[in-house]
């Protein structure tokens, strides 16, 4: 059968990006790492746009630890081209709260422990 004109197209669900961060260095996972959003994200240097909302895959590598942690979260955060301060370009991917998410979230504040209290500038804030 041939493609009928009367039936309903189906709408294309977009999918989500898929990007990697590799941090090699507890002061750029403190620079990166969002504490302020209810799950815990992560601010992931790029230059293509995106919307608040939009589904991010982020594929996250912490240091020396031999696991990766795949994150399915969304935008949270954007800083533009040219913000404020000379801030890095890029958007905050706010981790999800399933099991996922809570892991990297343990993990990067198990890494980051004391410093997490600390008043130095972020990516972000």
């Amino acid at each position: 059968m041939t493609g009928n004109p009367t039936e309903p197209s189906v709408p294309t669900i977009p999918r989500p990006s898929v990007l990697s961060l590799a941090i090699k260095e507890k002061a750029a996972l403190y620079a990166a790492y969002m504490p302020f959003l209810a799950n815990g994200g992560m601010f992931v240097p790029t230059a293509k746009p995106y919307q608040i909302g939009d589904e991010i895959y982020l594929i996250l590598a912490l240091m020396d630890d031999p696991n990766k942690y795949p994150i399915a979260g969304k935008v949270a955060w954007i800083t533009p081209a040219g913000a404020n301060n000379n801030k890095a370009q890029g958007i905050g991917v706010h981790f999800p709260a399933d099991d996922t998410g809570q892991r990297a979230k343990l993990r990067v504040e198990e890494i980051l422990g004391a410093a997490l209290r600390s008043s130095r500038a972020t990516h972000t804030l």
